[in-house]
């Protein structure tokens, strides 16, 4: 759904579905804890999640015809597939010809437009064949007009002041109902659901639609049940730190895609991103893998291609996006240029370039992360930690390093004009091979010079 800025509410009663508590045991504030109290699984380690939408993701649309991509997936180096919801769509005040994948009609069932559930498990099954994981769009929040529960339950339904039912507050979300997670009922065909998926398809987690709507202690009980069958990755539309605790692995990041905006739009300098590596090394618990995106859905169909936002700037974006702390994503059609903002609600499918530049460089990057441990996500993964340099107002450069002697050195050129500069201390200094041409290089104290926008990546094995 549109990404949101708000508060997150707040926990509620547990109930049966519950197996954790949601706040932490009092400790005397003297003895260091960790923070995380939940195990990644061991293969989000170096992850790259994909976004896939079904709908345009061809002609078709269908499962089918995502499997027989799943090759060129493979060589692009993607880990995590990430499908955009998969369920049946409700038909009741509907938007668009075809309506939304975030208006659930059954969340058992799948929607005919994309196959079948045997089209479904023949897909994870390939997907886990090649080496694939797979995570479902889970819209927990809301759920269609006419899904059968507003008939046999209404009372699992938020009302607004004249007792009837509402979508969620203050937003054009007309064609969904909200659900109440104070209800019991609510919770346990939530959790059994989710817990279906898992057990009778066997993929692999979720992604939680705007999962701040939805009470903390609900995602903890799911995700202890659900870690109870096999290990699982869960991602949250969300911008929390307290998700991450017994939650969710991943949550978004945000504060750097604002960021990044506003220098790609010279709205401001590199003192735009210090917010969010600042925090993510303060703020943040080290386990919490954050995710970076240049690309989504929501952002390709309201606001607009990356190519149009980030304009000249879109490449450097992509390197921060792969260097800095965070997981990345890349959108269906984004690594093939899809020159079009892909329609919501109708059909629309991707034109796909797969010669452009830009699908290399993802390819590269995809590379540079997996072979090098300092750029793994979470605690996995080193520090991004700041170096300073003479022209620190345009030039961003950072370097993360390990007791092994690994690094990542990156530099970035955040302006639309050449900048000169020098490095101001000797945390850089060394030998190093560039990114994608293999050359080597000592760095040192000398002034060095970057075209508008440019980058550099300097790796240390």
């Amino acid at each position: 759904m549109k990404h949101l800025f708000a508060a997150m509410a707040s926990s509620l009663v547990l109930a049966a579905c519950t197996t954790v508590p949601s706040v932490a045991p009092m400790t005397d504030g003297l003895t260091p804890s960790p923070y995380v109290k939940l195990d990644h699984p061991d293969w989000s380690r170096d992850a790259v999640i994909y976004e896939v939408n079904v709908r345009q993701y061809s002609d078709a649309g269908t499962f089918d015809a995502v499997r027989e991509d799943l090759p060129r997936l493979k060589e692009l180096g993607v880990d995590i597939l990430w499908l955009m919801p998969i369920h049946p769509i409700g038909e009741l005040n509907r938007k668009g010809t075809m309506g939304s994948y975030y208006s659930v009609k059954d969340y058992f069932g799948v929607n005919p437009e994309f196959g079948t559930k045997d089209d479904f498990k023949r897909f994870v099954d390939a997907a886990h064949a090649q080496g694939f994981k797979v995570i479902l769009d889970w819209v927990a929040n809301h759920t269609a007009w006419d899904h059968p529960l507003a008939t046999s339950n209404p009372d699992w339904y938020e009302k607004d002041w004249k007792g009837d039912f509402r979508p969620t507050p203050w937003w054009d979300w007309s064609d969904i109902i909200d659900l109440d997670f104070s209800q019991p009922g609510v919770r346990q065909h939530m959790s059994d659901a989710m817990t279906y998926w898992v057990e009778e398809f066997g993929i692999d987690g979720y992604r939680a639609d705007v999962a701040g709507y939805v009470p903390l202690d609900f995602w903890e009980g799911v995700r202890a049940r659900l870690d109870a069958i096999k290990p699982v990755f869960m991602l949250a539309e969300w911008q929390t730190r307290d998700l991450h605790a017994r939650a969710f692995d991943a949550t978004y990041a945000w504060e750097w895609k604002e960021g990044m905006q506003r220098i790609a739009k010279g709205e401001a300098d590199t003192g735009a991103l210090y917010g969010y590596y600042s925090a993510n090394e303060s703020a943040w618990p080290r386990d919490a893998m954050r995710m970076t995106y240049t690309d989504n859905h929501d952002q390709n169909s309201w606001d607009g291609l990356p190519q149009e936002i980030y304009g000249e700037a879109y490449e450097v974006a992509i390197v921060l996006q792969f260097t800095g702390e965070g997981i990345p994503l890349i959108y269906s059609g984004q690594e093939c240029l899809n020159p079009n903002r892909l329609e919501f609600f109708e059909k629309d499918p991707i034109v796909w370039d797969c010669d452009a530049a830009v699908n290399a460089l993802f390819r590269d990057l995809v590379q540079l992360k997996t072979d090098n441990p300092v750029l793994h996500n979470g605690a996995w993964g080193a520090t991004t930690t700041k170096v300073e340099n003479s022209n620190a107002q345009k030039v961003f450069s950072f370097i993360r390093r390990n007791d092994a002697g690994e690094a990542v050195l990156v530099v970035a050129n955040l302006s639309d004009t050449p900048q000169s500069f020098a490095f101001s201390d000797a945390l850089p200094h060394g030998d190093y091979t560039t990114f994608r041409t293999n050359e080597s290089i000592t760095i040192g104290a000398e002034t060095r010079r970057l075209p508008a926008w440019g980058w550099s990546i300097y790796v240390r094995r």
